[in-house]
């Protein structure tokens, strides 16, 4: 599953219909909900505040919800959902405000604007998929620093931090599945003498350049 890292927002306009598209991470229904309110408030003089959301990262313990507030039945809260389910996202809420220019657009140009809002403001977020990896820190003298950093790079390893003092102590995020493969990497590059330590195996999110984010 994905997870809304930096949320967004986009505007359509459509046959003079003004559609305004959000995106929020959530954790809760009531966080949800309280999102929606202050939407509301903020689009006072809107016609439509409607939206969708996801809670969970579980596919088989998810809550999904979606609302059409006043449009068609079909025609704004279900696709925006489809949008957000269709692009793997948990814990995710959009909300759609739409200001009515005076034209009707009919039940599948709702369909089409409803869902391009949400599909633009959820590509101007920065989301990130759920993975199992391991936070750890490694100590190193200064002659493997370059070394090290190669080695992050070639296995997509991000490097949180950096300390220096007699020795250099990186903390680093990997994914799970190249762990054995850096210890290993390690070994033949040290002679056995590098050591990765306090490791803590956790979920964690990719960001869509690769680096990792908890």
């Amino acid at each position: 599953m994905k997870k809304v890292i930096k949320g967004g927002n986009a505007e359509i306009i459509e046959k003079k219909s003004r559609f305004i598209g959000n995106i929020y991470n959530i954790e809760t229904e009531e966080q949800a909900v309280q999102i929606i309110a202050a939407i509301k408030k903020k689009y006072w003089d809107a016609r439509h505040n409607c939206y969708a959301y996801i809670i969970g990262n579980d596919n088989d313990n998810q809550i999904q919800r979606f609302s059409d507030d006043g449009e068609p039945s079909g025609t704004a809260g279900k696709p925006i959902l489809e949008i957000l389910s269709g692009n793997g996202m948990g814990n995710c809420l959009c909300v759609v405000t739409r200001y009515f220019g005076g034209v009707l657009l009919g039940t599948g140009g709702l369909v089409r604007a409803y869902s391009m809002a949400a599909k633009e403001a959820l590509n101007n977020s920065e989301t990130g998929e759920l993975i199992d990896g391991a936070k750890t820190y490694i100590d190193v003298d200064y002659t493997y620093v370059g070394k090290i950093q190669h080695l992050c790079s070639q296995y997509d390893i991000t490097i949180i931090s950096t300390e220096y003092s007699e020795n250099v102590t990186f903390e680093l995020m990997m994914d799970i599945a190249v762990e054995n493969t850096f210890k290993n990497k390690l070994t033949e590059l040290s002679a056995g003498k590098l050591e990765l330590r306090d490791t803590q195996h956790i979920k964690m999110y990719r960001k869509e350049d690769g680096t990792l984010y908890i």
